[in-house]
């Protein structure tokens, strides 16, 4: 039986080759367990990264490098684990995969959800897609956003509600089924008609690098379907 394992990341930038995961955190609901540790990053925090989680260099100064931190994660994921993140496949598993590659490390051999992917394909309806957004039409109680434990916490509640009494390997088939989206997700034509968004704007995206992202792949196949790209 697969076990969801819901977490999160706060980072020093938004690269997962050059900046650092200084804050990861994860939820066991099977055990209602939690896991929270912040990482030294090795070098001081920008103060841009600050003003979004408020960590600071003064909190993480004792803290563990993530070769230490890593091997605990590993130890608190059980056996067939598949880790839950919003924006998973566009941001936290890079850092992740990353992290664990610069410190040595053996990435397990984890499953991984997107609820950010889930979120916009079986809620078209919603204006925008973003956690703390989700979290108010779910209505969660505000939290400390943009810090992973308490984003963790939200995401669990949220998604919980999204896919009700479907089991993860029953998520991850519907995930991985094609499907034809029909109105434009993101951006400044978001909740357009893929049909209304103008072909320029469609270029932009692709010359813009924006349908090589792995979280993307579906509007891309949209878009070609409708003889767009």
């Amino acid at each position: 039986m697969k076990r969801p394992i819901y977490y999160d990341t706060e980072t020093t930038g938004i690269s997962a080759e050059k900046d650092r995961v200084i804050e990861l955190a994860a939820y066991d609901p099977i055990e209602e367990r939690s896991f929270c540790e912040f990482i030294h990053p090795g070098f001081p925090i920008p103060p841009q990264a600050t003003a979004i989680h408020n960590i600071s260099d003064e909190m993480v100064k004792d803290a563990l490098g993530f070769e230490d931190v890593g091997k605990a994660f590993t130890e608190f994921c059980p056996e067939n684990t598949v880790l839950i993140a919003h924006n998973n496949d566009g941001f936290d598993k890079f850092f992740i995969e990353a992290e664990f590659e610069r410190s040595g490390l053996i990435l397990p051999d984890w499953e991984y959800v997107d609820s950010l992917k889930w979120a916009r394909r079986y809620r078209p309806d919603l204006p925008r897609h973003s956690l703390q957004h989700l979290r108010e039409v779910y209505g969660i109680v505000a939290n400390n956003a943009h810090r992973a434990l308490d984003d963790v916490m939200v995401l669990y509640d949220i998604f919980s509600q999204m896919i009700d009494d479907l089991s993860i390997e029953t998520v991850q088939k519907l995930l991985s089924e094609s499907k034809t989206l029909d109105r434009m997700p993101f951006g400044k034509h978001q909740g357009k008609s893929l049909t209304e968004v103008p072909k320029n704007y469609v270029s932009w995206l692709a010359d813009s690098g924006a349908f090589d992202k792995p979280q993307n792949k579906e509007l891309k196949e949209s878009f070609e379907k409708i003889g767009v790209l």
